[in-house]
């Protein structure tokens, strides 16, 4: 008798019943529906409940109000600044995204603790400190500001003071989301991908784009999120200008302020379903990311 046969004769057997066993810890069924109904109440209390509120308030004064709200020429003019805002703020950061996690993912050079660190700083920096960081530098009477007078460039309370605002705040989302995955993925086939003769380019196309396509998108969406909704930077910077330098979050709370409570929850509507579809596109995101891609 071998010694690979003594070992199956002494190994377990794990029976059908001890694999079906209950947990060593039970909880009492009044414990386990507490807490059920305890985190089910929370929810609808600090996030159901407000929701359902805006779009009530919305709609209670008639669907003709309602369009008249958000078609009135500041509002749409206020919805043309959030786009325009957004289609910079977002591609900056994808390319600064893609560049930073590549660096950091790929290379060891001094000074790239600090650029991780850096990134993080919008998390850690009210929102507040950036829009006055950004007047420090780019104001009439800020460090450039006598370069900006004498070229005649104008940033802050303008739309360019604006999307410096924004991409300032949503700088992270790109690159957190890129890092962690380029980072377990390594550099091998990337490595083998030069080596069988593949040019930088066919090799980002082919292989490290596939492999972060996901995480990607996802960041990108969470950016896109956060670019539509900013507000405190861009209160800061932008000057509160009708027509001209109000965002959506800044033309709601003008509304707010002026006692124009309908208006300003139909306003505020469309930011709420546009929060609601980005919930389902991080959903339906995640559980694509969750499934086991196939490559071609």
């Amino acid at each position: 008798m071998n010694a690979s046969t003594i070992a199956m004769d002494v190994a377990p057997v794990v029976t059908e019943t001890q694999r079906k066993a209950p947990p060593l810890i039970r909880e009492p069924q009044w414990v386990k529906w507490l807490l059920i109904t305890l985190g089910l109440g929370w929810f609808a209390a600090l996030l159901l409940l407000p929701l359902v509120t805006v779009f009530i308030q919305a709609l209670s004064p008639g669907l003709a109000f309602f369009w008249q709200a958000i078609s009135e020429p500041d509002a749409l003019s206020a919805l043309g600044l959030t786009a325009l805002v957004t289609l910079f703020a977002v591609p900056l950061n994808l390319l600064f995204g893609l560049a930073a996690a590549w660096a950091i993912a790929r290379f060891r050079f001094p000074g790239r603790q600090l650029l991780v660190t850096l990134i993080d700083l919008p998390f850690s920096v009210s929102p507040v400190i950036a829009g006055l960081m950004l007047v420090l530098l780019f104001g009439s009477h800020g460090w450039f500001g006598d370069w900006l007078s004498v070229h005649d460039i104008k940033i802050i309370f303008a739309t360019p003071g604006i999307i410096l605002a924004t991409t300032f705040i949503t700088v992270p989302f790109v690159v957190r989301e890129l890092l962690p995955q380029m980072e377990a993925r390594g550099p091998e086939e990337e490595e083998a991908a030069i080596m069988l003769g593949a040019s930088g380019l066919q090799m980002f196309w082919r292989v490290t784009l596939p492999g972060i396509r996901w995480s990607l998108m996802y960041g990108v969406l969470l950016c896109t999120a956060r670019a539509v909704g900013e507000f405190g930077a861009v209160s800061v910077v932008s000057g509160h200008i009708r027509g001209q330098t109000n965002t959506l979050p800044l033309h709601i709370e003008i509304l707010y302020n002026e006692y124009q409570t309908g208006a300003a929850f139909a306003v505020a509507s469309l930011l709420a379903l546009f929060g609601i579809f980005t919930l389902l596109g991080e959903t339906l995101l995640a559980r694509l990311r969750g499934q086991p891609t196939h490559s071609h």
